[in-house]
């Protein structure tokens, strides 16, 4: 059984998640500012936490930057912010992920469970090959999903596992179109919202992080009004 810490100062999301978590068997932890957190994992860690980033005492950014001085254990943050240099931020301090508020339980827990079976596979645990967790080879990108690992041109880049499977789902068929709406569906569930302005949003960061690493970097074509493409180069 797999312990999940929750650290928020909102008491209903340490409640109502919590409760969905266990009710998919993890055993979960909860605490509603960073520093109650911090003392306890001195104690003992957890195999994951998930922060908000606004909390009392000590921030989600601090309590992340005393992690990681310690562990490398995946943390993934909530947070109800639309700030693009805090994402940004979190990620070079350390962040596996973002989850934005509000959000659906379920989204999370698939999150959860993304980054714990990268932490297995990092430790030696070793997963039956399937479609879904093959290493998947596009030209200059090699995408391994059990890992979470993305290279472009043999450099490592660092995405969100929202930003892994809406790259993914474009570089499984090269060529073809997937409309935003196909997009929403792979990133998200049927029990959130989100308008077309979220799509183009991640992938002009999934770009932003690719053109880090190669500045030439145009695989993902956008075709206006209908979607995105991936064209392997």
């Amino acid at each position: 059984m797999s312990k999940t810490a929750l650290v928020d100062d909102d008491r209903n999301i340490l409640t109502f998640v919590s409760m969905t978590l266990e009710s998919e068997g993890f055993e979960v932890e909860t605490y509603n500012d960073g520093q109650s957190a911090l003392d306890a994992f001195n104690r003992c860690l957890p195999d994951m936490a998930v922060l908000d980033i606004k909390m009392p005492r000590m921030d989600g950014m601090e309590l992340l930057q005393r992690l990681r001085q310690k562990t490398n254990m995946p943390v993934i943050f909530l947070t109800s912010k639309d700030d693009e240099i805090d994402e940004i931020l979190g990620l070079r301090m350390g962040a596996d992920d973002y989850v934005k508020k509000p959000f659906s339980q379920r989204l999370l827990v698939e999150r959860i469970r993304t980054l714990l079976r990268r932490k297995d596979v990092q430790n030696g645990i070793e997963f039956p090959e399937t479609e879904e967790t093959k290493v998947l080879v596009r030209g200059e990108l090699i995408m391994d999903p059990l890992r979470h690992s993305v290279s472009w041109k043999g450099q490592d880049v660092t995405l969100t596992v929202t930003e892994f499977l809406l790259l993914q789902a474009l570089a499984q068929r090269p060529g073809f179109v997937k409309s935003r709406d196909q997009l929403m569906d792979v990133a998200y569930d049927d029990q959130v919202y989100v308008d077309d302005r979220t799509i183009d949003s991640h992938i002009k960061r999934l770009r932003k992080k690719m053109r880090m690493v190669d500045d030439s970097f145009t695989a993902i074509e956008t075709l206006y009004g209908i979607g995105y493409r991936y064209n392997e180069e």
